[in-house]
């Protein structure tokens, strides 16, 4: 009887957040069904999810080829997040190893100055960096954006947190082998890190990639703008026509979507390893 009330009990669970989901999936579908209809028929109501007419080889050519340079804009989203990315995990990766499995005096005290930083908000920080920026003549460049995103301490500090499970028993076998740390880094901490660098390399390319705020700040030439910048200067040229906002809306999540399915096993391989680790 217990068992049959705890199974009830996890299907209505079930239920219950399938339905939610879909209720947070309404508008995303309401976006991609747009972006396959004419504009007449974007604000027909009843909605009609499946158009009768779909006009998707129109839309996304007034996107990709028409006044706005979309193209220019996704090609400089994909330059900007790729190499933030890349090198966010190098960085955060080796800081996060030396913090859990090299020994130096006050090494706990750096962790909790880096930790300290955490409670200053990034608009706190605007105008030194700006400055900075400007002194080291890199404004108005996509190196001030890389610059201004590739040092993480939350990702220093997830890594750290997951290295710590890391039995230090393979760190003296290698050393007892004549491995320095950069061959033990890589060889041993990397591959068995893979689920939370993949869990890293997803959240850090959809923030490089989402954000508006350093590229509006650091950047003025048209020509470098980012898709979150693009997408203004597309609502201003496109703001009547809804079926081509909600087409450009579609390919600028395109990317997000396909990193998401590229690495997820490697993200549930680590959701799962931590709650062995529980």
């Amino acid at each position: 009887m217990q068992l049959i009330r705890k199974n009830m009990s996890r299907v209505i669970t079930t239920c219950i957040m399938g339905a939610l989901s879909i209720v947070f999936l309404i508008p995303l579908i309401w976006m991609i069904s747009a972006a396959f209809k004419y504009e007449k028929d974007v604000m027909r109501f009843p909605i009609q999810w499946i158009p009768e007419k779909i006009n998707v080889a129109y839309n996304f050519k007034m996107v990709w080829m028409g006044r706005v340079p979309f193209s220019h804009f996704y090609l400089n989203s994909f330059k900007v997040a790729i190499i933030t990315t890349l090198i966010t995990l190098i960085i955060s990766s080796m800081s996060a190893y030396a913090l859990t499995k090299i020994k130096f005096k006050g090494r706990n005290m750096v962790f909790l100055a880096l930790l300290s930083f955490m409670i200053i908000p990034d608009q706190a920080t605007l105008i030194p960096r700006f400055l900075l920026i400007r002194w080291f003549g890199l404004y108005d460049t996509h190196a001030a954006i890389i610059l201004m995103s590739m040092f993480s301490i939350y990702f220093t500090f997830l890594l750290r947190q997951f290295m710590i499970g890391v039995s230090d028993e393979y760190i003296e076998a290698a050393r007892i082998d004549g491995a320095g740390h950069l061959r033990i880094f890589w060889s041993i901490i990397i591959p068995l890190c893979k689920p939370v660098l993949a869990t890293v390399a997803i959240i850090k390319f959809i923030w490089t990639w989402n954000d508006y705020q350093n590229p509006l700040i650091f950047l003025l030439n048209k020509n470098l703008y980012t898709i979150p910048l693009g997408m203004t200067l597309f609502r201003d040229d496109y703001s009547n026509n809804y079926a081509i906002m909600m087409t450009a809306a579609v390919s600028a999540i395109i990317p997000l979507v396909i990193v998401f399915i590229a690495l997820q096993k490697q993200v549930i391989n680590g959701i799962s390893l931590g709650g062995v680790k529980g």
